[in-house]
């Protein structure tokens, strides 16, 4: 008999920053083009309603100004990765999102987390490309994608500043250029999982990782429904594939869609705009400050 949904240990509150300055101002990954345009006024609706989905799920957001210049601000998972009271913040690989780094490092430090670099010669982009899971009866473990944002070598010196395992895996479809793509957390048995995006290794780790996986389609994939935000057993998607709808609340989760449109013509979903700032992957861990 399947167990009934249990929900994360994390993900009640989320650094989130307004779209003000958002649009599609460069070209970086196929999702992109400069000839699309933004629509100012129903980005932020998008944006808003995406907080108050949130809120009534029982999340608090915490919110951070956005900057002239750097666009894609807006999406807070690639501000780096959160482990307690400590911050690692992201290297961009393109010269477009470096910017960022200073701004995101200033804000966590500002508030009382530890910052913690990465060596300058490695690119990561932060909860863009790592997630973690926490099987039963087990201690965190991060998934780490690499290829298109991120180098294989950021995981070990991860593991190291993290101090928990690290399990690189491959990203092969360039439209799937983060992890948050193709994995989503549930809870200690189950994640949405998308093999479309990894490579024959990267499949196997998953498959050894998690008990109980939803298999997503290549359509239901390309969906972005593995970019969702789950809040206890509630799951926000920025789309609801029917099958994966079914079988989610089947399991006993609640389900809620999220349009966010504007957002996915820079190829972002309801994940990319968010940062879990109740993030613990080390038993360690430094406690998150109390006050942001």
């Amino acid at each position: 008999m399947t167990e009934p949904a249990g929900g994360l240990t994390w993900g009640r509150r989320y650094l989130m920053c307004p779209p003000r300055h958002f649009g599609v101002l460069y070209e970086i990954n196929p999702w992109m083009s400069r000839e699309v345009s933004v629509d100012p006024d129903q980005a932020l609706a998008q944006w808003e309603g995406l907080v108050a989905t949130l809120e009534a799920a029982g999340a608090e957001v915490v919110v951070m100004e956005p900057e002239a210049d750097v666009p894609d601000l807006v999406f807070t998972a690639n501000a780096g990765v959160v482990n307690g009271g400590q911050f690692v913040p992201s290297h961009f690989r393109h010269p477009e999102r470096r910017p960022e780094t200073p701004i995101n490092a200033a804000w966590f430090a500002k508030r009382g987390w530890r910052v913690d670099h990465l060596p300058p010669e490695l690119d990561h982009e932060g909860a863009g490309d790592a997630l973690p899971f926490t099987p039963e009866d087990g201690r965190p473990v991060l998934l780490s994608g690499y290829s298109f944002r991120s180098d294989a070598g950021a995981a070990t010196h991860l593991s190291t500043l993290l101090r928990c395992p690290v399990r690189p895996i491959e990203l092969v479809d360039p439209r799937l250029y983060h992890v948050d793509l193709t994995f989503c957390p549930l809870d200690s048995r189950r994640a949405i999982v998308a093999p479309l995006g990894w490579d024959a290794y990267g499949r196997k780790v998953v498959e050894a990782l998690v008990p109980e996986p939803l298999v997503l389609s290549d359509d239901e994939t390309l969906s972005f429904c593995a970019n969702s935000v789950v809040v206890g057993t509630t799951i926000v998607m920025p789309a609801v594939p029917p099958r994966v709808g079914r079988q989610l609340e089947a399991w006993g989760f609640t389900v809620v869609g999220c349009k966010i449109d504007e957002f996915l013509k820079a190829g972002g979903g309801c994940r990319c705009l968010t940062l879990a700032l109740d993030v613990r992957v080390s038993p360690d861990a430094l406690p998150a400050p109390d006050r942001t």
